[in-house]
């Protein structure tokens, strides 16, 4: 295992010659009709565009700098999240909502069960892999809380009401609305504007995710893990497992300790340079290309780094929560999944028929138990 940089795209380019906003004041999605990009004119950006794509097919990850989403953003999205995921026990489970399969509000500790637990398959291919780049094995559900937020506007009809309900606000946290809205309204702009430029690396029209992410499930799906409670090495506060939306995007933790696996089976170590955003396939994205871009596989686990991060912030009586800036981005609960364009002639299409979004999004969270007998079904 090694600590790898991976490449960073900075969003800027493109952002301007599609007609956007550059600035962190703005709104950052709905400020402009985008563009089509003239890619004869703008060969340099098309270029970008092609490593996007290959980043997403050959790692399964990329680092992206994008101007509308400042690092104060950020900082003050986190220090919201640690005051509350500081609450009591008692508190937070006032804003639980297990009937709508915990897709709005706040998910405890000791719920979500890591894939890697209930598929075979996952466990077939960790055993495949070499010692050196093995996951820590969970022995039951992962030791974090999870809030998830939706982002921007729900379809008026939808055959999946559990996907698309209404948010929970907590008491006691007057500006919750306006700081989760404006930093997941950033996040979810943030990857759209890869979404259209993988679409061109790839070969296909600028606007062929997008346009299937219109109103979309999207949430704000920030993680809270006690480091006063669990500071262990190895402890392990999110198993072995892919993300089952689209893409997903991350801002700088606070405490070190995710790790991610390339599709060549490769385990490293992931440091998000500063004011920078991870983004990582989700096995929507698999869907969509057929099997070109697989979901890319990650853990959190307390490492040295992270016990190091601990005692530095004790020392300055700072919070001991490891607040994770995560953004799902997904397909519309309604959409179709199949293979798009030129993916339909992949060896591996025939694995990726056609699906509602919504119904393989249940049928993933009925495996990690998110989803249950008497809720929904």
């Amino acid at each position: 295992m090694m600590m790898v940089e991976l490449p960073v795209i900075d969003l800027e380019p493109y952002l301007l010659a599609t007609g956007r906003d550059v600035t962190s004041s703005s709104s950052a999605r709905h400020n402009a009709t985008v563009l089509d990009l003239d890619i004869q004119q703008h060969k340099d950006i098309s270029e970008v565009c092609e490593r996007v794509a290959s980043c997403l097919r050959e790692a399964g990850a990329l680092v992206v700098r994008d101007p509308r989403c400042s690092f104060q953003d950020n900082d003050r999205f986190l220090d919201m999240m640690e005051r509350y995921f500081g609450q009591t026990a008692e508190f937070k489970r006032q804003q639980e909502r297990p009937h709508l399969h915990y897709q709005v509000g706040v998910t405890p500790e000791g719920v979500e069960l890591p894939r890697c637990i209930v598929d075979k398959s996952l466990q077939e291919q960790i055993q495949e892999l070499p010692e050196k780049s093995r996951p820590h094995m969970p022995l039951g559900p992962d030791a974090k809380w999870r809030y998830m937020w939706r982002v921007g506007p729900r379809p008026k009809k939808t055959s999946f009401k559990e996907l698309n309900a209404e948010p929970v606000v907590p008491d006691g946290f007057p500006d919750w609305i306006e700081v989760m809205n404006g930093w997941g309204t950033k996040m979810i702009a943030a990857v759209e504007v890869v979404a259209e430029m993988a679409a061109i690396g790839f070969g296909i029209p600028q606007f062929a995710f997008t346009s299937l992410m219109s109103q979309g499930p999207h949430l704000l799906a920030p993680t809270g893990s006690d480091l006063s409670k669990y500071s262990e090495e190895r402890s392990i506060f999110a198993g072995y497992h892919y993300d089952l939306n689209f893409l997903s995007i991350h801002g700088k933790s606070r405490f070190p300790g995710l790790f991610i696996w390339l599709r060549s089976g490769e385990k490293i170590s992931v440091n998000v340079p500063f004011g920078c955003l991870l983004v990582q396939a989700g096995k929507q994205l698999e869907w969509l290309t057929g099997g070109e871009c697989v979901a890319g596989m990650h853990e959190v686990v307390v490492t040295k780094g992270t016990q190091e991060a601990v005692e530095v912030a004790k020392k300055a009586r700072q919070s001991l929560w490891r607040v994770s800036s995560t953004v799902f981005g997904h397909i519309a609960s309604d959409a179709i999944l199949q293979p798009l364009g030129k993916f339909a002639n992949t060896p591996y299409a025939y694995k990726y028929p056609p699906t509602r979004a919504g119904e393989y999004v249940e049928s993933e969270l009925a495996a990690i138990k998110l989803k249950t007998k008497g809720y929904g079904d």
